[in-house]
């Protein structure tokens, strides 16, 4: 095989692959980033049988052919290149010699017969804007389970029907779940499948790369999603197992609504959560005629309360929150009020924004006892 190809094209591509790749295996060559050359494209190849990534960009090809190098090592090394053109050429023996400029390095590789076999796309089932996709992960994401013993919570639930796109991401504690007007034209009935986490932020790298007007190709098979996005593909394994019944955890009755000024409510969660006990992170919402007071005490170093004027007079009412919990929400709020939602000590509480555009943001916190 020998290429020419520029070294800003290269790096750019060597980079969305670098996240899929494992970086300890007992594989060797899933360290490796699988590399084709034909039709003037250069095609890489990531996996770590579980996800895959697949992305090329244009080459001179002089001669077809692949093989496979280390995937980090060859990123950090073609990256403190010049921003220039850069020849590859691979022998017998898989090795890969690499020039630019003055510059000659040569990198071991392994032969592409080891490397395994990516499921093939199937036909588009439908398209999805790259803007609502990103949207359901950035507000959902956050409450994917990082515990690899709750498998059916390591990842978010996407729901497809003819006119909708619903993710739900839940770690038993929280729960993050979106809605988006859409019109998903080839979906009859309703697409389900489990995305893991790690899918999830390697799609947030593709989706962005395309913009906000790109248009994703999805589609299923028995056991994968695929989203291509241009000359990216991502594919990933479904999670399986049964998903929570997450229409039992969303409140019928809302109880009592408060809107409060994000950024107020933000700054105040933090100072306050500061005196919070470490593991819990325990901060008490006490609402009271006209007002909403935090507090926390659970910590060696002190304590802190403070309070926030609201529009409120009736029964009075104490809840605990985990902070962390309630920042997280806050930090992808996009608008200058939120909703805070109490109902009585012993039941969730919930947050919305006040008039989302196109979509449906609904979170569920499970009260603590304080």
């Amino acid at each position: 095989m020998e290429i020419t190809v520029k070294t800003s094209d290269l790096v750019k591509e060597l980079g969305l692959g670098q996240g899929v790749v494992e970086k300890k295996t007992t594989i060797p060559v899933l360290s490796n980033v699988l590399i084709e050359a034909k039709d003037g494209r250069l095609t890489l190849t990531a996996t770590d049988l579980e996800l895959g990534i697949e992305s090329t960009c244009p080459a001179q090809v002089t001669k077809p052919g692949s093989t496979t190098l280390p995937a980090k090592k060859l990123l950090d090394y073609v990256r403190l290149l010049p921003n220039a053109e850069l020849a590859l050429k691979v022998g017998d023996n898989h090795s890969a010699t690499v020039v630019c400029g003055r510059a000659r390095t040569r990198i071991a590789g392994m032969s592409r017969e080891n490397f395994p076999e990516l499921p093939k796309m199937p036909a588009t089932l439908t398209q999805i804007p790259s803007a609502t996709i990103l949207n359901a992960i950035q507000k959902t994401a956050f409450a994917v389970a990082n515990e690899e013993s709750r498998y059916t919570l390591i990842g978010a639930l996407l729901l497809i029907k003819e006119d909708s796109l619903t993710m739900v991401a839940t770690d038993g504690h929280r729960l993050a779940y979106v809605k988006a007007d859409g019109s998903f034209t080839g979906v009859s009935g309703e697409v389900r499948g489990l995305v893991p986490k790690k899918a999830l932020n390697e799609l947030v790298k593709i989706a962005s790369e395309g913009g906000d007007s790109m248009a994703i190709d999805f589609a299923t098979d028995e056991n994968h999603l695929f989203f291509r996005c241009g000359s990216r593909l991502l594919i990933c394994r479904k999670l399986s197992g049964q998903f929570p019944d997450y229409d039992r955890v969303l409140p019928k009755d809302a109880g009592t609504t408060l809107t409060l000024n994000r950024e107020e409510l933000t700054a105040a969660t933090r100072r306050v959560g500061q005196f919070a006990d470490e593991r819990s992170r325990a901060v008490r919402f006490e609402l009271l005629d006209g007002e909403l007071k935090l507090a926390a005490s659970g910590s060696d170093a002190g304590e802190s309360e403070e309070s926030i004027p609201v529009e409120h007079s009736g029964s009075k009412l104490r809840v605990g929150f985990n902070s962390q919990y309630i920042l997280d929400f806050l930090a992808v709020a996009e608008s200058d009020e939120v909703l805070l939602q109490l109902k009585d000590e012993e039941s969730a509480g919930q947050m919305q924004l006040p008039d989302p555009k196109g979509y449906e943001y609904r979170y569920v916190v499970m009260p603590m006892r304080v």
